[in-house]
């Protein structure tokens, strides 16, 4: 037996640790967070903000940990090559929950923390590369092109937060955010699609078109340059605005009734919907400020983070996790349909809700947070055993 051969299930496959470590640390950092917003937990931070410090560990900690269970498992499938496993998974693994440990005693450990994100953030790049350029899959690198840029801007960020860099911890955490969701629309536009198709059946074709996916890409790419280094509210505004009408084309064009009689489905197209919404939220401030406020770009991003990418994560781990350990994608766990539906609950009430100003505004995010813990206790306690045993044949 090689030195990397996997010694249990759990650590076969990269989906299983990091599918499972992220739910862990989501329920655990948002209890923390909760903690210091609602209830003024004492956590040290210096040099950042306590709003920063949750950001980073949203993108960096959790989301980043997501990708790499996604990645290791779909490379892998992608080129037919053994990916991480065994002792080099665990070591992989184990880099990023340092790193999440040290994160949670605020920024006392900053600099081990920072050493820890970056490794394992350039190593996680190394394997995926590798098995790629061996593949000659080369059409694959874009994947790999944006993990590193991920990876630069987490060093970005600690570059500002040691003072290096004077804007580098808002240009680290908002290069992330854009990254991630520019991450999610490339590979929602491959699998949700194929995913509504393969459940309605062979007889059904959704529409897709080129020009629609080359106008998002290039929308977005200026959308985000001008977000995070140019910083013109008005380009900003209609460049949202675009992506909001681009996408929701491309969202009715992949609309099938099938989506709302399966959770796997309906939680991945409502994701896709609050991305887009978000972009509109974004835009509304400009163009109606007396409706919409300048608070509304702080909904709007969680329109992205919390209704995008916490429902698009929950649900592609709750997909790949059945479709890899033998089980079937369309009879997922009764559990499941509770936890994705206090996610996007939610979103709900921490991006739609406080427009109507009923209830006070500490109150919505203390709710939000509640539904968000629920919704990944649910997760590990269906999915948990799951993922630490042996795949069925």
């Amino acid at each position: 037996m090689s030195y990397n051969q996997p010694t249990s299930p759990f650590l076969d496959m990269g989906f299983r640790p990091f599918f499972l470590g992220a739910a862990v640390f989501a329920t655990l950092s948002m209890l923390l967070w909760a903690g210091v917003y609602l209830f003024g937990l004492a956590v040290p931070i210096t040099n950042i903000t306590m709003y920063e410090w949750h950001a980073h560990e949203m993108f960096f900690g959790y989301a980043l940990a997501v990708i790499a269970g996604f990645l290791l498992t779909s490379v892998r499938t992608w080129t037919r090559l053994p990916t991480a496993h065994g002792l080099i998974l665990l070591l992989l693994f184990l880099l990023w929950a340092v790193a999440r440990v040290l994160w949670m005693f605020g920024t006392s450990y900053i600099e081990y923390a920072a050493i820890f994100d970056i490794t394992f953030a350039l190593c996680l790049s190394a394997l995926l590369a590798l098995r790629i350029v061996q593949a000659k899959q080369w059409e694959q690198l874009g994947i790999i092109a944006i993990l590193l840029l991920i990876t630069a801007a987490n060093i970005i960020f600690f570059l500002g937060a040691f003072g290096f860099v004077k804007q580098g911890v808002t240009w680290g955490i908002y290069s992330a955010l854009y990254l991630v969701i520019a991450l999610i629309m490339t590979m929602g536009r491959r699998v949700i699609p194929f995913f509504i198709e393969r459940a309605a059946g062979s007889d059904v074709l959704l529409k897709n078109n080129k020009w629609l996916d080359i106008l998002n890409i290039v929308g977005f790419l200026a959308f985000a340059i001008n977000e995070i280094f140019v910083g013109r509210d008005d380009v900003s505004a209609y460049l949202a605005l675009s992506l909001f009408v681009i996408n929701s084309i491309r969202l009715l064009g992949w609309f099938h009734p099938i989506i709302f009689k399966q959770s796997l489905l309906w939680s991945l197209y409502f994701a896709f919907w609050m991305i887009t919404l978000g972009f509109l939220l974004l835009a509304m401030p400009y163009f109606a400020e007396q409706i919409f406020s300048a608070a509304s770009i702080y909904l709007a991003i969680h329109a992205f983070t919390v209704g995008g990418i916490a429902v698009i994560t929950l649900g592609m781990m709750a997909r790949v996790s059945l479709g890899h350990t033998g089980n079937n994608v369309y009879q997922p766990p009764r559990l499941l349909k509770v936890s994705l539906a206090a996610i996007a609950i939610s979103a709900f009430v921490r991006v739609l809700i406080p427009y109507f100003e009923i209830w006070p505004y500490y109150l919505l995010i203390g709710l939000s947070q509640l539904l968000w813990v629920i919704a990944f206790i649910l997760f590990i306690f269906t999915y948990g055993p799951l993922l630490c045993r042996a795949k069925q044949h």
